[in-house]
C-alpha cells in the first residue's frame, strides 16, 4: 500500500487571531461568531452585571447598549459630537461630573468609532483613569484605521476593543467579529465564555482530572466560536486591508470634492484620526424630516442605496420602555433626521459615484 499524503494545514481561528493581533498591535485577539457576541463576552469578562451601568451613544447599532442588558446592567447614553457623529467627550466629562456626585458612575463606557473613525480615546482613556471606568471600543466600522499613529484595537487606551466582520463590513469573515486585548486575563475569560465557559488545560481543573480527555465547565458560557471557514476567509480578507481602505478613502475624498458645493456636509474626521471610512455619511443643511425624507426616497428611487446608521438607540421601543423619550439626547435625534449613507465600497464605479452625485444634486437644487 503506498503512503497516504499528508494532510492539508487546516486554517483555525487561532491564525486569524494572531495575524489580527499583528496587524493591529494587540498581544491578544478573541475571534467569534459576531461583533455582538463579541460585545457580550467582553462586558461579561470585564464584570458587568446587575447593579452596574454601561453608556454608549444613541448613534449606533442596537448591539452596543444591547450587551450591556444581555449582562443585566442598565444602560444609559452620551450624546453626540454633530461634527463627528462621535461620542462628545465634553458631554462625557459633564455626565460623570454629574454621576460622580449622585453615586451613579457607569462601570462600562462602549464608545463608537462610527463610519470608521476613531473617538478621542486619549481623552475617554483620561476620565476613564480619573472615575474608574472600563473602555470597551466597539470598532466594528474601524478595521484599518488608525488613531495618533497607532492601529484602532491596539487597546493603549482601552480594556477591550470589538471588531465586526459581517458582510458588509470593512473585510468578512461571512460573519464573525472578534476582541482583542492586552490583559491576559481578560483575553482568557473571553476565550473561556465563547466555547461553554470550558477549559481543556488541566493546569487550570478545579478537580483532579479523571484522563486524558477532561474537561471543566467553570463558568457558564456560549457557543460563540468562529469556524474555521470563516477564520480561513478572514485571513484572506486580511491580506487586502490596506488596499481595500485606501480605496474607500480615495472614493470618499472623491465624494467631498463633487459635493463641495451642494447644502450638505459630510462628517468630519477628527485630527489624528486616520479613518477606514466604512460609511460616507452626509448631512443635509435643511434640518426638515420631510426635506430629509425626499431626499432619501429621491435617491432610491434612482436606484442609489442610501440608509440611515442609524436610528437613535434611545428611541427604540424596548429603550422607551426603559424610560427613554424624545428630547433625551438632541444631537443624536437630530442627526437621524437629516443623516444619510451613501454608497460606499471597493469596486464603486466612477459612472456611478457620478450617478450619486448627480440624482443629489437634482435633488437639492429642484
Amino acid at each position: 500500500m503506498p503512503p497516504s499524503k499528508p494532510s492539508a494545514p487546516r486554517l483555525f481561528p487561532n491564525q486569524f487571531e494572531s495575524a489580527l493581533s499583528e496587524v493591529v498591535h494587540s498581544k491578544f485577539s478573541v475571534a467569534v461568531n459576531s461583533a455582538t457576541s463579541a460585545l457580550h463576552i467582553a462586558c461579561l469578562a470585564l464584570d458587568l452585571g446587575p447593579g452596574d451601568i454601561l453608556w454608549t451613544v444613541p448613534t449606533t447599532f442596537v448591539a452596543s447598549a444591547n450587551c450591556g442588558r444581555y449582562c443585566g446592567a442598565a444602560v444609559d447614553f452620551v450624546d453626540i459630537d454633530p461634527a463627528t457623529g462621535l461620542m462628545n467627550v465634553e458631554a462625557l466629562a459633564v455626565k460623570l461630573e454629574q454621576a460622580d456626585r449622585e453615586g451613579a458612575l457607569p462601570k462600562v463606557v462602549v464608545p463608537v468609532h462610527l463610519t470608521g473613525s476613531s473617538c478621542d480615546m486619549a481623552s475617554i482613556s483620561s476620565l476613564a483613569e480619573r472615575y474608574g471606568f472600563a473602555v470597551l471600543e466597539d470598532a466594528s466600522h474601524a478595521i484599518g484605521g488608525s488613531y495618533q499613529g497607532e492601529p484602532v484595537g491596539n487597546c493603549r487606551h482601552s480594556a477591550i476593543t470589538v471588531f465586526s466582520f459581517h458582510p458588509v463590513k470593512i473585510i468578512t469573515t461571512g460573519e464573525g467579529g472578534l476582541a482583542t486585548t492586552n490583559d491576559s486575563v481578560l483575553a482568557q475569560r473571553m476565550a473561556d465564555l465563547r466555547s461553554h465557559g470550558i477549559t481543556k488545560d488541566a493546569q487550570r481543573f478545579e478537580l483532579p482530572a479523571t484522563g486524558p480527555w477532561s474537561y471543566e465547565q467553570q463558568a457558564l458560557g456560549f457557543n460563540y466560536r468562529m469556524t474555521d471557514l470563516q477564520a480561513a476567509l478572514g485571513l484572506s480578507q486580511l491580506q487586502r486591508l490596506k488596499p481595500i481602505v485606501a480605496e474607500r478613502q480615495r472614493l470618499f475624498h472623491q465624494y467631498s470634492t463633487l459635493l463641495a458645493d451642494l447644502p450638505l456636509r459630510l462628517l468630519e474626521i477628527p485630527q489624528d484620526v486616520d479613518p477606514a471610512l466604512h460609511l460616507a455619511v452626509i448631512r443635509l443643511t435643511d434640518p426638515s424630516p420631510i426635506h430629509h425624507r425626499r431626499v432619501f426616497d429621491g435617491l432610491r428611487a434612482a436606484q442609489v442605496g442610501v440608509q440611515v446608521h442609524y436610528t437613535p438607540v434611545h428611541l427604540q421601543p424596548y429603550y422607551r420602555r426603559l424610560g427613554f423619550c424624545e428630547g433625551d439626547f438632541p444631537e443624536a435625534e437630530a442627526y437621524a433626521t437629516n443623516a444619510i449613507s451613501l454608497p460606499l465600497y471597493p469596486g464603486l464605479q466612477a459612472e456611478d459615484l457620478q450617478h450619486v452625485v448627480d440624482t443629489l444634486t437634482t435633488l437639492l437644487r429642484s
